[in-house]
């Protein structure tokens, strides 16, 4: 329960693909401050509620599991063991990241051929939700999520026929509604959530979810950002131009929502 004392904070954590590897660094480090093993960094706070889109979906629903279960140190090992089941630990996984890679760098000076994810099989979602549910106990969160005084989660997505942005909330959380929020469109088919609709990725609407969190009526608000809002220099080089266009695009519903 949240103490009448304390500053009631609310985490919103912005999306933007292995750059949330920047979101799972400062969530640890602030559920190692609510451990009291960094007590300077002054985070005597309640969390009344996270939220997150994309790969900033995935790290506020595993610090979510531990603060839910007033367990911070969980949310620490879950974001650690989750971020090292990413790694390219095989040769094959090695392989392919070398081959996109590899892909992205000749894309900037010749045109190559399109494939439609829906060609092929869909084994990178297969891969995610493994991780997710080896991870992520979905049925014991939605029960523990509807307590009293139950700190908040909300996932973004949009649902791809009616344009609709979509904030998934903790009671109702499943897989495959965190899948939606990662679903990239060139990358990833549209992922069902059963009695809601087909979903992309919530880079789309609103990223993360900002307003709904007054909801919870926090005392601050805090923006885990990590696509840079400025740059010193125009972008000429054509990965530098993309790089940019990928910032402003993910900064543009942050700063509409804020």
């Amino acid at each position: 329960m949240p103490h009448p004392q304390r500053p009631r904070v609310a985490i919103a954590c912005q999306g933007g693909g292995s750059h949330t590897a920047f979101t799972a660094g400062v969530l640890k480090a602030f559920l190692r401050a609510l451990r009291g093993r960094e007590g300077d960094l002054g985070c005597d706070v309640d969390v009344v509620a996270l939220s997150g889109t994309s790969g900033g979906a995935i790290f506020a629903l595993l610090a979510w599991d531990g603060l839910l279960r007033g367990e911070p140190k969980r949310g620490v090992e879950k974001l650690e063991a989750f971020w090292q089941d990413n790694e390219a630990g095989d040769p094959l996984s090695a392989l392919l990241n070398l081959s996109v890679r590899f892909a992205v760098q000749v894309g900037a000076f010749l045109a190559l051929p399109v494939v439609t994810p829906y060609a092929l099989p869909p084994w990178g979602q297969r891969r995610v939700r493994a991780m997710l549910e080896r991870r992520v106990n979905f049925a014991a969160l939605r029960a523990a999520a509807r307590h009293p005084g139950a700190p908040g989660l909300l996932i973004g997505a949009v649902e791809v026929r009616s344009g609709w942005f979509e904030v998934f909330r903790g009671p109702d959380l499943c897989a495959e509604a965190v899948l939606a929020s990662t679903a990239l469109p060139r990358l990833f088919p549209a992922v069902t959530v059963p009695g809601r609709g087909r979903y992309w990725d919530g880079l789309f609407s609103q990223n993360p979810p900002v307003r709904d969190l007054v909801d919870y009526r926090p005392d601050e608000l805090w923006v885990v950002q990590i696509n840079p809002p400025t740059r010193t220099e125009v972008p000429t080089t054509a990965d530098a131009i993309t790089d940019r266009q990928n910032e402003l695009a993910g900064n543009l519903s942050l700063e509409q929502e804020l």
